[in-house]
């Protein structure tokens, strides 16, 4: 059996493709990395805000049963 000194045209055309398959994967990967840790920041940023705006709810809410009982008084 004969071994050919150069790989098949079609064969090379192949490993070329999947070599940019790879590549566009793992830029792909990449991307979604990127993505899942902008969520989880947003996530943690909203989850601050709520928390806040929980706060400032809790405290105005106190501040009008206040007004309510000096004006009762």
């Amino acid at each position: 059996m004969e071994i050919p000194s150069k790989l098949p045209k079609s064969f090379s055309v192949t490993c070329e493709r999947e070599e940019e398959m790879q590549h566009d994967i793992s830029k792909l990967y990449d991307q979604l990395q990127q993505i899942s840790f902008s969520l989880k920041v947003n996530e943690a940023k909203m989850n601050y805000v709520e928390a806040k705006m929980n706060g400032i709810d809790a405290n105005m809410e106190a501040k009008m049963n206040c007004m309510d009982a000096k004006m009762e008084a």
